[in-house]
């Protein structure tokens, strides 16, 4: 069977695992196509073409979670292969999914940050094990067990959802919408991410190489970012994430950010060598 024929057969699946993360059977159409469009773009062989399709799939659909729930609080090529997955059963702990759907479902998901909704849909509706949802999130089985567990709490206990400090979007996931928003143009949704007094600042290096010493207000920082950021890559600096460009495989500027309450209050443009040294690409991750 060849890829496009492989692709028709697991397309209903792939629908399905898009339309439960998402509650939204347009944008899984959407997400589907996209991963259909990867798969024609990615030169050399695909071990297991399901498995694959199963994380481009749902990569997409954690991006758009993110920016979508970063911008309620108020994320083009991925950075490096995809790990192929395997999709099994994992016995461990009973669905609490089942029951739920339609606008029902819709309520409960949109209680839980993105990282639970995809690691409590995969292992509860789909029975995709601990280990391999978390290589999609690009965190350790523990923690993916643990973000699972917190989403059926939530669920569970849908009025106490929003008074829970968790449900606010970590800071990568932050970073990763606002970078999404920016590859795609969004000037709307960067404005979203961005606290009323957000800055850019640089050092000196990065200064000299042509970047602004500062940039001040939200609307002039979103105009700064709009539209570009488009071969940024994901990075840890130190345990805070941001993004950097590279060049012959080596950072040579990088985006160092601030968030605060689900927000960027500030990107400083980094280009000294010594703080490049630091930085280490987050596995995984993508923006777009």
């Amino acid at each position: 069977m060849d890829a496009t024929d492989e692709f028709k057969t697991e397309r209903p699946r792939l629908l399905r695992v898009a339309a439960r993360i998402l509650n939204d059977p347009v944008e899984a159409e959407d997400v589907v196509q996209q991963a259909w469009l990867r798969l024609h773009g990615t030169a050399g062989p695909i071990e297991s073409l399901p498995a694959w399709l199963t994380t481009v799939t749902t990569r997409l659909c954690l991006d758009r979670l993110k920016a979508r729930v970063a911008v309620s609080v108020d994320p083009t090529a991925p950075p490096g292969p995809l790990e192929e997955i395997a999709v099994v059963p994992d016995p461990a702990d009973a669905a609490v999914l089942t029951d739920a759907d339609g606008g029902a479902l819709g309520v409960v998901l949109d209680r839980l940050t993105p990282s639970e909704r995809v690691a409590v849909v995969l292992h509860d509706s789909f029975a995709v094990d601990f280990p391999t949802v978390a290589g999609i999130l690009d965190t350790t089985p523990a923690a993916a067990r643990k973000l699972a567990s917190r989403a059926r709490a939530k669920v569970a206990q849908p009025g106490h959802a929003a008074e829970d400090p968790d449900h606010r979007p970590a800071a990568w996931e932050v970073v990763d919408a606002f970078l999404a928003a920016a590859r795609e143009g969004d000037l709307a949704r960067l404005v979203a991410l961005l606290a009323p007094d957000a800055r850019i600042t640089a050092d000196e290096p990065a200064v000299r190489a042509g970047t602004p010493e500062r940039i001040e207000g939200r609307d002039a920082v979103a105009a700064f970012f709009h539209g570009s950021a488009r071969a940024a890559l994901p990075v840890f600096v130190g345990d805070g994430p941001g993004a950097a460009w590279y060049h012959r495989g080596e950072p040579r500027v990088l985006f160092d950010f601030t968030v605060q309450d689900g927000r960027v209050e500030e990107i400083t443009v980094r280009a000294d060598a010594v703080v490049l040294a630091r930085v280490r690409r987050r596995k995984g991750a993508q923006f777009a």
